[in-house]
């Protein structure tokens, strides 16, 4: 009994905001840093195993994205109903299991099971949705973008890392067991998800009634509002762009007749510049509107897309480029997050954010997909390059008539934070 009581307070600790902003952003930092990875293994891969080709590992590549934003609703569901420790736990297990398995694959569908479909639900769990949903409850309203740009900025800075790290694991130790080596580095999500334990206090229904509003009311409440549904088209514009930039600027960049080298060094001035972007942008959202700022930040992406494909192709040019989109790339993230929790409130974030994030996913499938097929057609990418100019001036649109302000049970009702985990 009395060492319960000793360990009762340290456990109460846990559960101060600063604890719970910190495992959040070493859980963003491990699932999104170690995602960004994963396209350093095609080349050892395929030329270890006959059975996998390009095709195939692209494939389970796919896989995992559309498995990662098909599952984010329904991760955030289970989190806002039973809290996002329990939740993170299981992904971070997941996440596991699929590197594990992948490890040991010599075919195309054992490798799809594992980096596509186990690795794909992990990351739904253990990602923005459920992670940003927990950071979400634990701050006030007046200091919550600044607290979710932070834990985003935790992804930012595994993406920045992932390079490094995992290429010295390949060097050192060949890709199968680089991947049991962030297998057991991902366990570090499941080490951090107690401190998540906790969920939001009931809240009125909206109109003042004093039952609580139910999943199903909150969703219908959030369909029927124009602002989150111009939110959702906007999220899916960033996922389409982010996606083809990322997939498709190295090969692009070679095809413009430029150093091999500059690929990879785009990719990562994108990860470094992205770190500061983040945090600038989630920040700034506690100042200002943040719809206006997202509206800014669209049309600065079509701005510098543009002159990107006018501009005579250079180290230069590309480099400036990278730092720039990189200024933009997931400032999005805290942002969009902040708006759903100031309109709607906390209790049912994780899921309202998953929804969002799965038209994102969405977005990223079509613009990885688009960009390869265009080419294959039409022998260049500057058809798509424009349109990804041309969708951040229709998301810069979409934006700027959302009413941000609070809805009956959002942050004119402040929760409280219950026990359960």
């Amino acid at each position: 009994m009395h060492a319960a009581r000793s360990i009762y307070p340290t456990l109460q600790a846990f559960r101060d905001p600063r604890f719970v902003l910190f495992a959040g952003s070493a859980i963003a930092l491990v699932a999104l840093g170690m995602r960004h990875s994963f396209g350093l293994f095609l080349g050892p891969v395929t030329r270890d195993l006959q059975a996998i080709d390009r095709e195939t590992f692209g494939f389970a590549i796919a896989l995992q994205n559309l498995m990662w934003g098909l599952a984010q609703p329904f991760a955030g569901m289970i989190a806002d109903r039973f809290g996002s420790a329990r939740v993170v736990f299981a992904g971070g297990m997941l996440y596991a299991a699929g590197l594990l398995f992948a490890s040991t694959s010599s075919t195309a569908f054992g490798l799809a099971l594992g980096l596509g479909l186990l690795v794909g639900i992990g990351l739904s769990a253990t990602s923005y949705a459920v992670v940003l949903g927990a950071v979400g409850r634990r701050f006030p309203p007046e200091k919550r973008s600044t607290a979710l740009g932070i834990a985003s900025l935790g992804g930012s800075v595994g993406i920045f890392l992932s390079v490094p790290v995992t290429l010295g694991l390949i060097d050192a130790f060949g890709w199968s067991l680089a991947l049991v080596s962030l297998a057991l580095v991902s366990l570090v999500m499941c080490l951090m998800a107690p401190i998540l334990a906790g969920r939001a206090s009931p809240v009125p229904a909206t109109g003042g009634n004093s039952m609580e509003q139910s999943l199903g009311a909150a969703l219908s409440e959030a369909l029927r509002h124009r602002g989150f549904l111009l939110l959702v088209l906007g999220f899916f514009v960033c996922g389409f762009q982010l996606a083809f930039i990322g997939v498709h600027l190295p090969a692009y960049l070679l095809d413009r007749q430029l150093d091999v080298w500059l690929g990879g060094a785009a990719l990562a001035t994108i990860g470094a510049a992205n770190i500061v972007g983040t945090f600038a942008c989630g920040a700034l959202g506690d100042h200002v509107s943040k719809k206006n700022v997202l509206t800014a930040l669209y049309l600065i992406r079509a701005a510098i897309v543009a002159l990107f494909v006018i501009l005579p192709p250079s180290a230069i040019t590309t480099l400036a480029f990278c730092v720039l989109i990189g200024l933009t790339w997931l400032g999005t993230v805290p942002l969009t997050s902040g708006i759903v929790a100031q309109i709607f409130g906390p209790r049912y974030l994780a899921t309202l954010v998953g929804m969002v994030f799965l038209m994102h996913q969405l977005g990223s499938f079509l613009g990885a997909w688009l960009g390869g097929l265009v080419f294959e057609r039409t022998g260049s990418y500057d058809l798509i390059w424009w349109s990804v100019a041309l969708s951040g001036i229709v998301a810069a649109l979409l934006h700027w008539p959302i009413d941000e302000r609070p809805i009956a049970g959002g942050d004119r009702l402040v929760p409280g934070i219950s026990s359960h985990g």
